[in-house]
């Protein structure tokens, strides 16, 4: 990336150089930039483009640098910079600031004079990083084109407790020798390197302007820009409220309604059980087939390819029907394995024949009590919540080793809004108990209570977070985005796409008195992530941690198998293919990153050609944000199973 230097400017000229969509991250100058303090709050609190604050000792004095820096990083700096000889006050209390704020510690060493010597270059290295750097920056004079050498082969040393200096040290020559070292230098892995506004703002010898350093780092390549994207509503809560309301008393509104493949498969299956459903703009109104208990004689049910709604429908055919039904499916469903379903419904006195689709359900529900597992996903689990309560006795169900919780958790959300209620109580350590980390749940009893009815509700239906996943990470990797309609509140699982968008180095922020989601580029670096209770977020995540500089991990592999491909291989296949190196050990993918303008410049864009989706919509989407960071056009043999979940998407991207 490439962070524009701003010296002179007062707060006004300052925001319109902000304003300027080039403008990836600045550097504000504050012993130089006439700015009240009032002034500097506003400005770091208030802006979505990274600032690093940054106030040279000898320029402002000790006291008005401490202080300005602290302001800074007190109202949402994104980096500070301190130099490496400030006074050890100033340096502890600036490094415990930015600590407790968690706002990234650059620590610089400058030589205005001469290169010194490796050994002189090294120590200031180690220094930097004793002395709290999250990101070391060494800059020195540069006399020849030997200067510049010792100056890059710092990218090489080893430091004890430093893995790698990628991503971790900015190092480069002023002067007109050191000039094409300030772009060699996000070669070697250097989040970012400086330019200036104009020739006449140079901060430092040899520094180039933004355009041309833009035009050298990208060439005609323009950034990712999405502006007011509105996401397609969830098909998590539209499934489960259109078939909470075909079971309801009365006519239901849900408002919010997009229609995508598996969400008008649930439309039909609600229209077989009884419910009369009519069409508005962006709504439903469903007039519930009431209590049918037993009632219905449905000898074949379609689910279309939605391996949500199967897994509902299993158990409440077994309440619904009078008789044994056929649940019959299509396209990837009928080779995707439904995973445990035999063994849970035989607890509760249900026979489950066929490992996936067409599969017969014999029997009837039976109330009572049972431990069942959860590592086959929420899916089943959320099925038996809407079913039981339409039992005449109560049940308790313990759930053991629970993964995707949220997912449970939606169903609940969803059953309380349409009148029926559930008792949860969740087990685990005393880190779950105090961060609320699902993660760390070894266990979950519902109590259900029986004899309970569905009631007519009107209801809103969340945006989508699992789609909104796939843009997010093209504006995090490729310029910006701002996506309307989500809730920052969220049951959905996929929300934790934020979490790591913020771990990995991007900018995350919500408007204020709105529900616009804001993600811009950043420098972005390698991160850790459990998708466990969120498998969807995999192949999106994958790309993601491949313009990550180091290696990322994340969990949940074991989860992908019985997706609408197996997704796992089919992420390494993609990923390998674009020459992105990724293994699996265990339950653990781990991808070996490298950031946009490092692959641009060294040539390792990801391999454009010719992929396959495996009619998997996840890896449609995924493939989409991945292309643009291709060398060449991805082209995609089954772009069409993107209308499984998200029909717009294509026109997005």
């Amino acid at each position: 990336m490439i962070c524009t230097s701003v010296q002179n400017g007062n707060y006004s000229q300052i925001l319109e150089i902000l304003s300027d969509p080039g403008v990836e991250m600045a550097e504000i100058r504050l012993d130089r930039c006439p700015l009240s303090e009032e002034e500097i709050s506003d400005l770091f609190a208030n802006s979505d483009t990274p600032l690093i604050a940054t106030c040279r000792i000898a320029e402002a004095g000790q006291s008005r640098a401490q202080r300005l820096l602290r302001l800074a990083i007190e109202a949402g700096a994104r980096y500070v910079d301190l130099e490496i000889d400030a006074p050890v006050n100033v340096s502890k209390s600036i490094q415990k600031a930015a600590n407790s704020c968690g706002v990234e510690l650059i620590r610089s060493y400058h030589n205005f004079d001469l290169t010194p010597s490796d050994e002189v270059l090294q120590m200031a290295l180690a220094r930097c990083f004793r002395y709290g750097a999250d990101v070391a920056k060494i800059v020195t004079a540069c006399n020849t084109e030997e200067d510049c050498a010792r100056l890059q082969s710092l990218y090489s040393v080893i430091l004890e407790g430093i893995d790698s200096m990628e991503g971790r040290l900015i190092a480069f020559g002023m002067g007109d020798p050191g000039r094409r070292s300030r772009i060699e230098c996000l070669k070697r892995g250097a989040p970012f390197t400086y330019a200036s506004i104009s020739g006449e703002e140079c901060t430092a010898p040899g520094q180039m302007t933004f355009g041309r350093m833009s035009e050298l780092v990208y060439g005609a390549r323009k950034p990712y820009s999405g502006r007011g994207l509105r996401m397609p509503a969830s098909k998590s809560f539209a499934q489960r409220a259109i078939i909470a309301a075909a079971l309801a008393e009365g006519t239901s509104h849900l408002r919010g309604y997009t229609p995508c493949a598996d969400s008008e498969s649930a439309i039909r299956v609600a229209e077989a059980i009884g419910a009369k459903i009519t069409r508005g703009e962006g709504s439903l109104t469903i007039r519930g087939a009431g209590p049918v208990e037993n009632a219905l004689e449905i000898e074949r049910l379609h689910t279309g390819e939605s391996g949500l709604l199967t897994r509902l429908m299993i158990p409440l055919m077994s309440v619904l029907n009078g008789n044994d039904v056929t649940i019959d499916g299509e396209g990837t469903l009928l080779r995707r394995p439904l995973t445990g379903a035999a063994e849970i419904m035989a607890a509760f006195g249900v026979i489950v024949k066929e490992p996936s689709v067409p599969l017969k359900v014999r029997g009837r529900l039976i109330p009572g009590t049972a431990e069942i597992s959860g590592q086959s996903g929420s899916q089943l689990i959320s099925g038996l919540l809407m079913a039981l309560p339409l039992c005449t006795r109560s049940s308790t169900i313990f759930v053991s080793e629970p993964k995707s919780i949220p997912y449970m958790y939606i169903t609940l959300d969803v059953l309380r809004h349409f009148g029926v209620h559930t008792r949860t109580e969740m087990e685990g350590d005393a880190e779950m108990l105090e961060m609320q980390d699902w993660s760390c749940c070894s266990g979950i009893t519902f109590n259900i209570r029986g004899g309970q009815r569905y009631r007519a509700a009107d209801f809103d239906i969340e945006g989508d977070w699992s789609a909104a996943a796939n843009l997010m990470v093209a504006g995090a990797v490729f310029g910006s985005v701002e996506i309307e309609g989500l809730d920052m509140k969220s049951l959905q699982a996929d929300i934790t796409v934020t979490d790591i968008l913020v771990d990995a180095g991007a900018c995350v922020s919500q408007l204020e008195d709105s529900s616009c989601v804001c993600v811009r580029k950043a420098p972005l670096r390698a991160f850790e992530a459990d998708l466990n209770h969120a498998p969807d977020l995999f192949p999106i995540i994958a790309v993601l941690a491949a313009f990550c500089s180091g290696e990322s991990r994340i969990c949940g592999v074991e989860r992908l198998s019985g997706k609408e491909s197996d997704r796992a291989d089919a992420i390494l296949e993609m990923l390998g293919k674009m020459g992105v190196e990724a293994s699996v050990e265990g339950d653990t993918m781990r991808i070996c990153g490298e950031s946009l303008s490092s692959r641009i410049l060294c040539g390792r864009l990801l391999k454009g050609g010719k992929y396959s989706s495996r009619h998997d919509h996840r890896m449609v989407m995924a493939l989409k944000v991945a292309g643009l960071g291709a060398d060449a056009p991805i082209e995609i043999d089954d772009e069409a199973c993107v209308g499984k979940s998200f029909p717009g998407f294509n026109g997005l991207l």
